[in-house]
């Protein structure tokens, strides 16, 4: 069975939608809150729009489309009061990107997911060519890097060492080794709101960050963040504050993830712009480094399976364009 679910569910009270005899019991999670529910599989149809890289296709249908259906409460706490429901993403059978690459075969679409993060941000499944108003391709910009999936279908990727205003910023590189169970390395998550640091990086970084920004008043700090600067003393540019960049760099010193001030810095307080990193403390049973949306913002992640890598784009605003610009008229 692709779930490998061994419960049966009952319903104590009349059957309805989510609450029906002799279906398939699963425990279902609030990913920001962590809280848990038991569930039962459901199967439906799912429509879904596709597109070429040129003007919208029609709607596409995929029967037999597997899902949890949870109780509400799950809902109640930690997510915007207007979602319906969570969309797996990880590398599992029944995750939307593995159920759709399922159905429609490898022959016709291939096992890839592109992610751009915005307020009014897209993912798009399969391989295309993917195209920025006014007019920008995102192709030949992106660096790639090898993608690690840990056991628990988590992707991971090799960061060997941090840079802050092209200096290497003097850490324990032993947290930064990619461990085969999924402990220390360097997550990618949607669900962390800002990117977590295992406690000695972050204080490494944060001190080094405000050093090299020793130009710029300090003001008390706002949780959860460490460093926090007077807002109004910060120049403007295209990429955000002009601080200090930070690079990540990866299996290959010559690939280099840039945070630009963009993601790195977050207007925590009015006047208050705050390094937008948190400190994740001393465990080891988890990733050292948790790359957060915030600083997955514009920036367009290609996740391909099929080549176990990433591809991304670093910021989308040095290229004068966003993840909210994404383009589905243009010709290829």
């Amino acid at each position: 069975m692709r779930l490998s679910s061994h419960y049966c569910h009952t319903c104590s009270a009349n059957a309805r939608p989510g609450c029906n005899n002799n279906t398939c019991g699963v425990m279902s999670v609030n990913p920001i809150t962590g809280i848990t529910a038991m569930s039962e599989l459901a199967q439906d149809v799912l429509s879904i729009r596709s597109t070429q890289g040129s003007n919208p296709g029609p709607m596409v249908r995929v029967p037999q489309f597997l899902f949890t259906c949870a109780p509400s409460l799950l809902l109640q706490n930690g997510l915007p009061g207007n979602v319906q429901g969570v969309a797996g993403l990880g590398h599992s059978p029944i995750s939307l990107p593995s159920q759709l690459v399922s159905h429609f075969g490898f022959a016709g679409f291939a096992p890839t997911f592109v992610l751009c993060l915005a307020p009014n941000g897209v993912m798009v499944f399969g391989d295309s060519r993917y195209y920025m108003l006014p007019d920008v391709e995102i192709t030949r910009p992106l660096s790639y890097t090898p993608l690690i999936i840990s056991p628990q279908g988590e992707y991971y990727i090799e960061v060997k060492s941090i840079k802050i205003n092209n200096k290497n910023v003097l850490i324990n590189t032993t947290l930064l080794s990619v461990d085969k169970r999924g402990v220390r390395g360097t997550k990618l998550s949607t669900i962390n709101p800002y990117t977590v640091l295992h406690h000695t990086i972050f204080k490494a970084v944060t001190q080094f960050f405000t050093k090299e920004l020793s130009g710029i008043p300090q003001v008390k700090p706002v949780a959860p963040f460490g460093a926090c600067f007077n807002s109004k003393s910060l120049k403007s540019s295209r990429v955000g504050p002009w601080v200090p960049n930070i690079d990540l760099v990866l299996h290959d010193n010559h690939v280099v993830w840039r945070i630009f001030g963009a993601n790195s810095m977050v207007e925590a307080a009015p006047g208050v712009s705050c390094l937008a990193f948190v400190d994740g403390g001393m465990k080891n049973d988890g990733a050292s480094i948790v790359i957060g949306a915030f600083q997955l913002e514009n920036n367009l992640l290609q996740f391909d399976m099929a080549r176990s890598k990433l591809g991304f784009s670093s910021s989308l605003l040095f290229l004068k364009t966003s993840c909210n610009n994404f383009n589905f008229t243009a010709v290829p």
